[in-house]
């Protein structure tokens, strides 16, 4: 599952580490992350926080969609987009032909105020993103035809 957003250092972090946790994803599916245009580092805040949740944080790293575009890419199950900006841009075309769907959320690295509220806005992105996955990894996906999963996918972006 490839989650993305244009500077891969938060939401699609935040989301790589919470569907590798073993208490969610399962052991069922394996996350990352990537973006269009890259930041190069991870947000610290994003650090932190899952640092505090008791998530791992070893190999999160800020990185270009394009390692997971070409042939050599490994397969895809699913592309998700966590911001309005990597929802619009034209995507590589992704080996497998994965399921995607817009997960977009507002982006808690730009909230303004001061530390204590960009804690705040990155604990709700969490807390968002924490509850789609754990929708998304409740799915039955084995009894879905692809029409009513793209449905249940965008069903859970909304909410």
């Amino acid at each position: 599952m490839l989650f993305l957003c244009t500077g891969n250092s938060a939401r699609s972090i935040l989301a790589e580490a919470i569907l590798n946790d073993p208490a969610i994803g399962r052991g069922r599916f394996f996350g990352v992350s990537a973006g269009s245009d890259p930041r190069g580092t991870v947000n610290p805040f994003a650090l932190e926080l899952l640092r505090e949740e008791g998530l791992s944080t070893a190999g999160l790293r800020s990185k270009s969609w394009e390692e997971f575009g070409g042939p050599a890419a490994p397969r895809l199950d699913f592309v998700f987009t966590m911001c309005g900006e990597a929802a619009g841009e034209t995507c590589p075309i992704w080996p497998g032909h994965p399921a995607t769907a817009h997960w977009g959320l507002p982006d808690p690295a730009a909230v303004e105020g001061g530390d204590e509220a960009t804690r705040r806005a990155f604990r709700e992105a969490y807390a968002v993103i924490r509850r789609r996955i754990a929708r998304f990894a409740d799915l039955p996906l084995d009894t879905l035809d692809a029409a009513a999963l793209e449905a249940r996918l965008t069903e859970i972006g909304r909410s």
